[in-house]
């Protein structure tokens, strides 16, 4: 069950923003419109997207953009996700950043709550659909096999081209689906690193952040955000070339950037842990070297002061 579920709602929200989204065959947007505004509405942002496409560009910058005290406001729970999983998903994320969210047609506004109770249950729901799926699929095989047939897709078994390609389709689509809904957690620090530092130290700032990238699968993700305008051309840019000593240089300032609020000392620690050797030799580093690297990196314009 998500996280949701352990979390205190925040303090009352201080902006509402709304969310809507319209598909080519659904023609209400005047009327998501018009309720959003007048629940008060600030700012109003439109999508025109079919329900079943998770790939939004508009609400992937409106996530983006809310800041701690906001309140994101939707007409039904349906507008803002495809899936209650995605949903739970997008949540969660905006609690834990101080978020509110409120739906006007559902019982859900974690700035209450009863509301954060609505969502506790519908968190519950979720999990015990995902455990009957599970089950009723594991009875089913056991049943095919007890009848003698083989479980899984005759059209894949026997190598059928239309089958093959719904399947790599299907595959894809649950692949960017998997990206955009983890994308808060790495794609901001790749924004703040990207292209003035090669892929390399982006994966290992990540990395020591409690993911678990390589160069290949980073990139690979990267430009499919890019692919589906869900971020910058920019960010696959090629890195400016700089000679193996500067090497220690970038990976602090890569440190720094990726987190600002660590002090010399904070970095030296992180340093030691990734196994770094100082400069000039010694064993652990010192906050001095590193203030000396960070320096060196704002007259190369990688930090900025």
């Amino acid at each position: 069950m998500t996280k949701v579920s352990h979390l205190a709602p925040p303090s009352p929200p201080k902006r509402l923003i709304g969310y809507a989204r319209v598909s080519k065959a659904d023609q209400l947007n005047d009327a998501q419109v018009d309720e959003l505004r007048a629940a008060g509405c600030d700012r109003i942002y439109q999508e025109h997207r079919s329900g079943a496409w998770r790939a939004r560009p508009v609400l992937a910058k409106l996530l983006k953009d809310l800041a701690a005290g906001d309140m994101l406001v939707v007409v039904r729970l349906h507008r803002l996700a495809p899936s209650v999983s995605h949903l739970l998903e997008v949540i969660e994320d905006l609690v834990t950043r101080g978020v509110h969210f409120r739906s006007l047609h559902d019982p859900i506004d974690t700035s209450t709550p009863e509301g954060m109770f609505s969502l506790q249950v519908l968190g519950a729901v979720a999990q015990f659909e995902r455990a009957l799926i599970a089950e009723r699929t594991k009875s089913g095989m056991q049943a095919a096999k007890a009848r003698g047939r083989l479980a899984g897709n005759p059209g894949l078994r026997e190598r059928r081209p239309e089958a093959i390609r719904a399947v790599s389709a299907a595959r894809e689509r649950a692949y960017l689906d998997e990206l955009i809904a983890s994308a808060q957690t790495w794609l901001p620090i790749v924004r703040q690193l990207r292209p003035r530092h090669g892929w390399d130290d982006v994966v290992r700032i990540l990395n020591r952040r409690g993911h678990d990238w390589t160069v290949e699968r980073l990139r690979r993700a990267v430009h499919r955000m890019v692919r589906e305008k869900l971020a910058d051309p920019e960010l696959l840019s090629r890195s400016p070339r700089r000679p193996p000593e500067h090497y220690l240089m970038r990976l602090v300032a890569g440190i720094a950037i990726a987190d600002p609020d660590l002090s010399l000392r904070d970095i030296a620690a992180q340093l030691d842990r990734m196994q770094e050797r100082p400069p000039g030799g010694g064993r652990k580093w010192q906050p001095s070297s590193v203030r000396a690297l960070l320096d060196e990196a704002r007259r190369f314009g990688l930090v900025r002061s």
